[in-house]
């Protein structure tokens, strides 16, 4: 059995594939629907690029990450729900930073802002898209105004 550090602390993920595919003939729709059932099974991320293929055919590069144990659902669901005819994955090591969440307080209510922590220093830090969307659609303001207010918080000593 595989033994995996808590998703929160800092460590190296060498269990990674990323896997890719060329599609043409391949609707938007199913695109999204293709991108929900992925993550629904285990895939770390999923983006796609636009392309030009052979006969300079437009197409999409699909490009996923996804743990090695997801390596067969992942690979059906690519047969299956996709045009391809041929599925690309490679190894793929991944330097994840430690993670933390807190809360900072605006004047319309609690948002969780994630913290990315490497070698016991904050790189990088968001607040949450959702909690801000809701804060800016319940009290009808520009969502950029919620931002402001929660790196204001951030930045109060």
């Amino acid at each position: 059995m595989i033994s995996h550090p808590p998703p929160s602390e800092e460590h190296i993920d060498d269990q990674m594939i990323k896997m890719e595919v060329n599609l043409d003939d391949i609707s938007g729709e199913w695109l999204g629907y293709v991108m929900d059932l992925l993550f629904e099974h285990g895939a770390n991320d999923v983006y796609y690029t636009p392309i030009y293929m052979k006969k300079n055919r437009p197409g999409i590069l699909l490009q996923l990450l996804c743990n090695r144990e997801k390596l067969e659902i992942i690979r059906g669901i690519l047969f299956r729900e996709t045009t391809t005819l041929g599925i690309r994955y490679y190894p793929l090591t991944v330097h994840r930073a430690e993670r933390k969440f807190r809360r900072v307080h605006t004047k319309w209510g609690p948002v969780t802002v994630k913290e990315g922590i490497y070698n016991g220093q904050v790189i990088q830090r968001a607040p949450e898209f959702e909690e801000c969307k809701y804060i800016a659609h319940t009290n009808k303001l520009p969502l950029k105004n919620v931002y402001e207010q929660v790196w204001k918080q951030i930045h109060r000593k």
